[in-house]
């Protein structure tokens, strides 16, 4: 672990915010060179803080309209293999994210369907006839808001 200095937070909390930023504008913002922003951003990188930078689609415009979290239970009889369901559920388009969770159930999935006849489509035929499937429970996002993160709150600490 690296010891991150005020202008390390701010370059991350900047880049969280929205990492297409160039190093130039950041130096500027932070009166740093465009050289030297990058060699900060560079080992930040290389520290392995900065994991990679994610586009975020705005599923409801792509004709996503419904999103749900599903908390799946494996079932018991046959002792499935975690990475046996883990790339079986991988593979279904509609799971955005496959969570490995402690609690009342193994796994949490986040799916995203056209509405809820097609989400009630890929839960029967894709999700609940997967290797090891057992109880599921079903959330249904209302609304999402984005926050800064952990992170963004915790680096001024």
């Amino acid at each position: 672990m690296i010891d991150l200095d005020e202008l390390d937070r701010k370059l991350l909390f900047a880049l969280a915010k929205d990492a297409t930023q160039s190093a130039g504008a950041l130096g500027r913002r932070f009166g740093l060179s465009q050289p030297a922003t990058w060699r900060r951003i560079k080992r930040l990188q290389d520290a392995g803080i900065i994991k990679g930078h994610r586009l975020r689609l705005d599923a409801e415009a792509l004709g996503f309209g419904v999103t749900v979290f599903l908390g799946v239970k494996l079932a018991r009889k046959g002792h499935i293999s975690l990475d046996d369901f883990e790339r079986a559920v991988s593979a279904i388009p509609e799971v955005q994210t496959v969570e490995h969770v402690l609690g009342l159930y193994d796994y949490r999935l986040r799916v995203v369907a056209r509405d809820l006849p097609d989400f009630e489509r890929v839960l029967r035929r894709r999700i609940m006839t997967l290797p090891g499937a057992g109880d599921v429970e079903a959330n249904v996002l209302l609304s999402e808001e984005r926050l800064p993160g952990p992170l963004g709150v915790s680096l001024g600490d």
